[in-house]
């Protein structure tokens, strides 16, 4: 199999890995400290690869994850295109932060998701959230080392196996 193909089914592949991992059921009092593992995904591929990631696929990426989780059409691409821009804007600076710094900076992103959410169920008429509603941020923030590093050993392990 030759290196595009490989890298091409990673991606592939950890994309539909955080779609079920999204859809994982968990009981109610886990459910508020749930990571948003689309933009863990989509963070690491948009800091890594831009050339695939953009705004269109992180458009199609939320309307794939609003189908699945059966919320507000629109919710999740929206939230996953303002994060990508975000990403994308400042991949330079990010991409070569150490993982500590990446992890606020994850933070930071994952905070501005859920001030995105607020604002989005604002508008469509929605109670505010709990107070536990800004646990996830956190919980996401803390799992950003293992993803980074889980998906860029892979990487590097299809990049050896290759050379």
């Amino acid at each position: 199999m030759n290196r595009l193909r490989a890298q091409s089914w990673l991606f592939a592949g950890t994309v539909l890995l955080a779609m079920l991992l999204q859809l994982m059921p968990l009981p109610a009092p886990l459910l508020q400290v749930k990571p948003y593992w689309l933009a863990l995904v989509l963070i690491y591929w948009a800091i890594e690869t831009p050339d695939r990631v953009g705004l269109g696929f992180a458009f199609l990426l939320g309307l794939a994850g609003d189908v699945l989780a059966g919320q507000l059409l629109g919710e999740h691409a929206l939230r996953l295109t303002v994060l990508a821009f975000i990403v994308l804007r400042f991949r330079a600076r990010l991409r070569f932060f150490p993982v500590w710094q990446q992890t606020l900076a994850v933070f930071a992103l994952l905070l501005n998701d859920r001030i995105v959410v607020m604002m989005v169920r604002g508008f469509s008429g929605d109670a505010m959230p709990p107070a536990a509603f800004w646990l996830s941020p956190p919980v996401g923030a803390a799992l950003w080392p293992f993803v980074f590093i889980l998906l860029d050993d892979l990487r590097a392990r299809l990049r050896g196996r290759e050379a």
